[in-house]
């Protein structure tokens, strides 16, 4: 039996997927732990991330606050003001 506290969702991917159910319960803790994210924590991530691949801010700014306009869970509109400010305190 899974003891993980989102075991029928589990459950319900291995019997559609045909994966085995340890597999299934680790591709749900990974979704959730991805999704799981704060605002701040992803905001940090992604200016790294975007900054590491040569973008200036301006184009960040631009690209994070469309991609959190995409996220599953909502993180409210920020403005670029409030983007920079996790980023730089």
């Amino acid at each position: 039996m899974d003891p993980s506290p989102h075991a029928e969702l589990a459950f319900h991917i291995a019997a559609s997927t045909g994966l085995p159910v340890p597999t299934a319960s680790r591709v749900v803790a990974d979704v959730i732990a991805f999704f799981g994210e704060t605002t701040e924590q992803f905001v940090r991530r992604r200016h790294g991330e975007l900054q590491r691949r040569g973008h200036k801010n301006a184009r960040i700014w631009v690209a994070i606050a469309g991609e959190l306009a995409g996220r599953p869970v909502g993180a409210g509109e920020l403005s670029e003001r409030q983007l920079r400010r996790i980023v730089y305190g």
